[in-house]
Formats: C-alpha cells, sequence, structure tokens
C-alpha cells in the first residue's frame, strides 16, 4: 500500500487521547510482522495503551529513530464537512482527523518499510510510535527507557510533527500546573473571621503576568497561561476554595527552574489560614540542537528543508535529547491545519516525506 492508503487506515482508528490505542498498534504490529524486524510493545500502566518500538536491520549503535504519536485530539466541539474518521480527497488536500497531526507522517513511515526490507542496512532504522502525546507526552518515556534499556544507542531521532518537511531545532518546553488554594469560609460581614482562598489565588495569577513581562525582549521568551480559574461558593461567602490551572512554556532548563522558584517563593508567602497544594500535570523539556551539529547536517543530507524553521508547539524531541539521542523535528504538513475541523494535509507534503523516507533507507544502507 502507498502512503494515502495507509493514511486511509490510520485515520479510521478513532485513537482521540481519551480512548485506547490499542487496535491501531496491533494493527500496525501485524503490518510490521515480517522477516528481519523486531517489535515490541509498551503499555500504559493500566493496559489501556501501548507504544510500538519497530527495529529494521542490525542492532548496532549509530541508528535513527522516527517518531510520530498515534494519539488525535477531540472532534466533539467541532462542525466537519464528512466523517472526521474517514479520510476524503479534495483537489489535492486529504481530509481526516490524524491526517496532519500526525499520522501523515506514521503513514509514510509505514509505506518505506516495504522498500527498507529490500535493502541490506548496516545500521538500523527504529519506528517510535507513542501514546498520549497530546495531553502531555506521558508515553514517549516509558518507550525511550525500553530503547535505551535494550538497544544501542541511535545517532538520529526524527519527530514527524508537521513542518512542512523543514528542519526544527529549537522549541520551547511545556509544563502544566494545577494550583489549588483552600481558606475558611464565613459570613461575608465580617471577612476577617474567614481566610479567602481567591486572593492569594488571584496573587498567583497576578504573579505569572508580572514573570512575563520580565520575560519578554528575550529571543525565544517563556510564556504564560492561565487556562482555567474556579473558585467560591456566593457573593456573601469569604471564599473557602480555589483552584487555578496554568502553564509556562520554557525556552530552556534555567528559565524553567527560574520560575519554578518564583512560584514557589510566592507560594510560600501566603497569608495565614490558607493552604496551598500544587500538582504538575504536564511536563515537556524543551529542545535545543545546535545548527552545524551531526543530527541537523544529516537531516539536511536526507532532503529536509533549510534554513530551520520556527516551531512555537512542543514535541518528545526534548525527551530523546535528555536521553543523550540527539534530535530534530521535521515531518509533513503544516502545523496551521492541526486540531482544526476538516484537519488535512496536501499530497504533495506526502510524497515529500515519502522521499525524505527513501533517503533514510539510503543512508542506513551506505554504512
Amino acid at each position: 500500500m502507498g502512503t494515502p492508503e495507509l493514511l486511509r487506515t490510520l485515520v479510521a482508528f478513532d485513537t482521540t487521547s481519551h480512548r485506547s490505542n490499542l487496535d491501531l498498534i496491533r494493527w500496525v504490529a501485524d503490518y510490521l510482522d515480517r522477516p528481519g524486524i523486531t517489535v515490541r510493545l509498551i503499555h500504559s500502566d493500566d493496559g489501556a495503551k501501548a507504544n510500538l518500538l519497530a527495529t529494521l536491520g542490525p542492532p548496532v549503535a549509530g541508528g535513527i529513530v522516527l517518531s510520530g504519536h498515534t494519539d488525535v485530539v477531540p472532534v466533539g466541539d467541532q462542525h466537519w464537512d464528512t466523517d472526521p474518521y474517514t479520510l476524503v480527497e479534495r483537489g489535492g488536500r486529504l481530509h481526516g482527523r490524524g491526517a496532519v497531526d500526525m499520522k501523515g507522517f506514521i503513514a509514510a513511515c509505514l509505506a518505506a518499510v516495504p522498500g527498507w526490507c529490500g535493502l541490506r542496512l548496516s545500521r538500523p532504522i527504529h519506528l517510535a510510535l507513542s501514546y498520549d502525546e497530546e495531553v502531555g507526552c506521558l508515553g514517549v518515556p516509558r518507550l525511550i527507557a525500553a530503547l535505551s534499556d535494550t538497544l544501542p544507542l541511535p545517532a538520529l531521532a526524527i519527530v514527524g510533527e508537521p513542518t512542512q518537511m523543514r528542519i526544527g531545532l529549537a522549541h520551547r518546553g511545556f509544563y502544566g500546573h494545577r494550583t489549588v488554594f483552600h481558606g475558611r469560609p464565613a459570613h461575608s460581614s465580617d471577612p476577617t473571621l474567614g481566610a479567602s482562598a481567591i486572593e492569594p489565588a488571584a496573587g498567583l495569577i497576578a504573579h505569572l503576568a508580572r514573570l512575563a513581562r520580565t520575560r519578554q525582549g528575550r529571543g525565544r521568551r517563556t510564556t504564560f497561561n492561565v487556562g482555567r480559574v474556579n473558585g467560591g461558593t456566593a457573593l456573601n461567602i469569604v471564599p473557602a476554595c480555589c483552584e487555578v490551572v496554568w502553564e509556562f512554556r520554557p525556552t530552556d532548563d534555567a528559565s524553567a527552574a527560574f520560575v519554578r522558584a518564583e512560584v514557589e517563593r510566592m507560594l510560600a508567602a501566603v497569608p495565614p489560614g490558607v493552604a496551598v497544594e500544587s500538582a504538575q500535570l504536564a511536563a515537556v523539556p524543551a529542545l535545543a540542537t545546535d545548527r552545524g551539529s551531526v543530527a541537523a547536517t544529516l537531516a539536511r543530507r536526507l532532503g529536509g528543508l533549510w534554513p530551520p524553521g520556527e516551531i512555537a508547539f512542543g514535541t518528545e524531541a526534548g525527551f530523546f535529547q535528555q536521553a543523550g539521542i540527539p534530535a530534530i523535528v521535521c515531518g509533513p504538513g503544516a502545523i496551521a491545519q492541526a486540531h482544526q475541523p476538516n484537519e488535512w494535509i496536501d499530497v504533495r507534503e506526502l510524497a515529500a516525506a515519502d522521499r525524505f523516507l527513501a533517503g533514510v533507507g539510503g543512508w542506513a544502507t551506505a554504512g
């Protein structure tokens, strides 16, 4: 099957993050059941989801990892002209949930497999398909741990998020938090008898706004967002509880550490009678790869477009980099189409991915 046909099959699996991805993973495992390919599934704790790690070629160091996530975002609040899980072609565009983010890249990888199997590979090609990327890259750390424990270190990881095949060398991290303030309720006729939970919550929000202002004008600046605030009972009751769900996106580890220290300092100074509990909801490290690195040079040789493009979104590439595997981002399609109703990918982008992955096979053969 070619890439569009494989994409049609993948889109038909509803792998929205709150659902299981096992049907898709098992289908891919069956597709990869060929001589010379080793396939391993790495399940979530509850067994409802799984990563897939497949290796073609010899189990030696210096291979290449092609990484993609299998989950997609919901369609519930969107108006689609067609069934989101039936791939439809219109004017050279293939429409369907996950077509660009990022089943198109996975389909191109699978379409390249028969050709790779016909080569005498001197370096391995690893396919790494993960779960729950859209809700915080929850599956990929377990996948990378399995790769590191069982296989020699690869030379490069390519994350196939949509960049229109332009090489991406850096992106910000993503850290999500839920902070809950517990005060003491009282009749509002005498607020001193209680302890407001909303006032320190408002203080946190103002503190994040100040941090955002101080981080402006520093290149790829750290950004902040308060996504949800929920607290209070009635107009005439001192609020006993207030929840703030917020996130920040740092440019590097030093920026992340600075923000954490600043927030911890603020939370340590909440008024008497107020307790605070804070939990991290998501942690995705930033990516920073040098323009002159071996990883960047190799990606250019394979056909990735140059100069490198700006990446505003996060990916699992930072996790590979933390594990000692150089990483870049390069995949078919435009991120502007991701998460949208009538999501689509241009067939020409898939053809460019096919050429890029043919280059991967040539590189792995050259040795």
